[in-house]
């Protein structure tokens, strides 16, 4: 991943940043059924008021990922609770997947984490986001069923956890 950097976008990334989401999602199908989210998945802007988003630029300056990393009871956050970190749209470019940008920026949350002083992480993904669950599972993550939820009744969203 030397070839990868992983910091907060600038304001001229948002758009590439946004993009890149929604690319990532709709190549795997995770689109379809939820109109109007591609909206969301572009608003980097807000998302930087709201919460902390991180990217992953390659050597050539391109944004080849993100991710949004929120607190409990922050606008964004869905199932976080005191003393928890969060994480959500997690997205890689089609064209950059498996040189480990998932995973660098994964590992990141959990450093920011701890220098937040918290130690566990968690997230809620759609069940069938296989490959982003392969990834968790492959870093340690565990699920906590409990936390599933429903926010439509065609979604159901997965949650997972990890003490960092």
């Amino acid at each position: 991943m030397g070839d990868v950097e992983i910091r907060p976008p600038r304001p001229e990334e948002y758009a590439a940043a946004g993009e890149v989401t929604v690319q990532a999602y709709k190549a795997d199908g995770h689109l379809a059924a939820d109109v109007g989210y591609d909206a969301v998945l572009r608003d980097v802007a807000r998302r930087v008021e709201e919460a902390e988003v991180l990217v992953a630029v390659d050597g050539a300056g391109e944004v080849v990922g993100t991710v949004t990393i929120v607190r409990p009871g922050s606008e964004y956050a869905e199932i976080s609770r005191p003393g928890e970190l969060e994480f959500r749209m997690l997205a890689v470019a089609p064209s950059a997947r498996g040189r480990g940008v998932g995973e660098a920026l994964t590992r990141a949350v959990f450093d920011r984490a701890r220098s937040l002083g918290l130690r566990k992480v968690v997230l809620s993904s759609v069940d069938r986001m296989h490959g982003a669950h392969r990834l968790y599972e492959r870093l340690g993550f565990a699920r906590l069923a409990e936390r599933d939820w429903r926010p439509f009744p065609h979604v159901t969203l997965i949650a997972y956890q990890i003490d960092v």
